[in-house]
């Protein structure tokens, strides 16, 4: 550039500048969010409580693929927290983005200039994700710190404080979730995506139920006098959408699809879901669930364990495990005269894809050979790509059943109570086709192989349901911690009965060969059997050359006391040393 034009151009832009006033220059920019600009209208209020939604809604794989925390669940391998070294190394520094973004807006909503409802409504949501923010922090860590509003780079006493007693911050969330209750909106949301004050009381009924069964078995934390507290809050709260009206459990009558129904439908069942990740073909909205659980490489072969599958009742209300010689039936005749939930959960008989072909269990697929299907849809072509679109439930009317049922018997309110049983239990169980009778003794499987320290058989009852009625929906893995049944994850990955090596077998109940275990795969394979390698290593048979698969037999699956807590991680302890650790670590 010549000198000449270029002193011109800096002459005439001096010469802008000293026509521009210093207010114009500190004007806020028109194309940002900012304070003086925004937090002035109702639609303002909703455009930034959006992004609550945003961020904390998990996706639809990170929903369901919650469950291989539990017990029930065959995979690859376990994750490391249970089998191997684990240290507060391991375990990645925790984040306060979120909660940040909430007190940010509590701080910014109070504008006069908005009507009040609108107000205390979006305020009410904040406080709604704020709970669930502080639910997961406590569940994760026990005590943490809490904070109310947004911290700025100045504030070293809250940025470096110590942790707040569990007991305080979960008064905290109480507040916070009644305030969401009495403020939010009680329209129901027949998308199944917001949040009304229906969906509030329902989480409200899962939070209490958790903290209430939490500080009665976890004795070491001193707060079993509070736990009534808690149960009771539980209660009236699933009491209150009960009560509403607003919600069913959905039924057509027909117990052999009802039940799967909702986790393979575009659109939630709005009658029975809540609240929902909803996904949608035409808008391309995709998910990669049916990919995951059909899949030998992208997945991690999930599967149920035989000892779980053997909580499931009979159809008519008999249980499987009171039948003589019930451990070592085949698979053909142990699914027979199920309850019919088993055959929506797992590939049953008689199961057939979208075009019609026959799907037994695949041994590609899973280890045991109780091959998950719940979440699945039966094309295909989804198999091999993550374009499902069925909407992914968070909360169900079903659950808040259960919640009630739960803390109904834990606060010794079910026995001598038939309308208890016959709202919750009864009710689910005549949707799944299960005939609803009370038991009349305590099952003693359940006592030998999952609970020998409860007696009460209608608490049994209910955790079998819970198990059976919620499998794979993210809750399971919370329900061990909070009863103090983190051993179970130690339980050996138990797979269906092989009557012996290198013997075909049918899955599916038409009379053609499906599987079969072998030391080596021979040569020439049968077309359409799978051929399952008993390597002696990570996979066994019980009995020597038959018996149930075993897998994994290799790994050492721990669970100590101090796993119910995670460790605070080493590099947030390095900020803030007066965080402490939490006990073991």
């Amino acid at each position: 550039m010549k000198p000449s034009i270029k002193y011109c151009l800096l002459a005439f832009a001096a010469l802008l500048c000293s026509a521009c006033s210093k207010n114009f220059l500190d004007r806020e920019p028109f194309d940002k969010l900012v304070p003086n600009s925004f937090f002035n209208t109702e639609a303002d209020l909703q455009l930034y409580s959006n992004s609550f939604y945003q961020q904390f809604t998990p996706s639809a794989l990170a929903i369901v693929q919650a469950d291989e925390m539990g017990e029930y669940t065959s995979k690859n391998n376990s994750p490391k927290f249970i089998s191997g070294s684990f240290t507060p190394i391991d375990q990645g520094g925790w984040s306060w983005t979120k909660l940040r973004n909430i007190n940010y807006f509590l701080s910014k909503y109070d504008n006069p200039a908005i009507p009040e409802a609108a107000r205390k409504h979006y305020a009410g949501i904040a406080r709604f994700y704020r709970a669930l923010f502080y639910f997961d922090m406590v569940k994760d860590y026990g005590d943490v710190p809490w904070y109310s509003k947004p911290l700025s780079t100045d504030d070293r006493d809250m940025l470096y404080k110590k942790r707040d007693p569990r007991a305080a911050v979960m008064d905290s969330v109480l507040a916070d979730l009644d305030y969401a209750v009495a403020n939010i909106r009680d329209k129901k949301d027949n998308t199944s995506s917001m949040i009304s004050k229906w969906v509030a009381l329902g989480i409200k009924s899962r939070i209490c139920l958790f903290e209430g069964t939490y500080r009665k078995y976890h004795s070491e934390i001193g707060l079993a006098n509070t736990a009534d507290k808690w149960l009771t809050e539980a209660l009236n709260s699933a009491k209150q959408v009960m009560d509403s009206k607003q919600y069913s459990l959905y039924s057509t009558g027909n117990p052999t699809t009802d039940y799967r129904t909702l986790f393979t439908s575009e659109n939630p069942v709005a009658a029975e879901i809540m609240w929902a990740n909803t996904y949608n073909n035409a808008l391309k909205r995709w998910h990669e669930v049916t990919w995951k659980f059909n899949s030998a490489t992208y997945g991690a072969r999930w599967g149920l364990n035989k000892q779980f599958v053997n909580t499931y009742l009979n159809a008519d209300g008999s249980r499987f495990t009171d039948k003589a010689g019930f451990d070592e039936l085949l698979f053909v005749e142990e699914m027979k005269g199920r309850d019919p939930r088993l055959s929506q959960t797992i590939r049953g008989l008689g199961y057939k894809r979208s075009d019609g072909s026959a799907a037994p269990a695949n041994f590609g697929y899973t280890f045991t050979g109780y091959h998950i299907l719940k979440f699945s849809l039966d094309d295909k072509r989804l198999d091999g790509i993550a374009e499902a679109y069925n909407s992914i439930t968070m909360l169900r009317y079903a659950e808040v059943l259960l919640n009630y049922a739960e803390s109904a018997a834990e606060l010794g309110q079910m026995a001598g109570n038939a309308s208890i049983w016959e709202q919750t239990i009864a009710a689910l169980r005549k949707r799944a086709g299960v005939n609803p009778k009370q038991p009349e003794t305590a099952d003693t499987y359940l006592q030998q192989v999952y609970f020998p320290e409860i007696s009460d058989k209608f608490l049994l009852e209910v955790r079998r349901e819970r198990g059976i009625e919620l499998c794979y929906e993210g809750l399971r893995y919370d329900d061990l911690m909070r009863w103090k049944k983190g051993t179970l994850l130690e339980m050996p990955w138990k797979g269906i009965y092989v009557p012996a090596m290198d013997q075909e077998m049918d899955l599916d109940g038409n009379g053609t060969p499906d599987v079969s275990f072998v030391a080596k795969t021979p040569a020439s394979p049968k077309q359409g059997v799978s051929y399952f390698v008993v390597d002696g290593k990570a996979a066994k048979l019980s009995q020597g050359t038959k018996g149930h698969i075993l897998w994994r037999v290799d790994e050492n699956r721990k669970f100590e006391d101090r796993k119910y807590l995670k460790p605070i991680a080493n590099s947030d302890l390095v900020i803030n040393p007066d965080l402490g650790q939490n006990p073991g670590w």
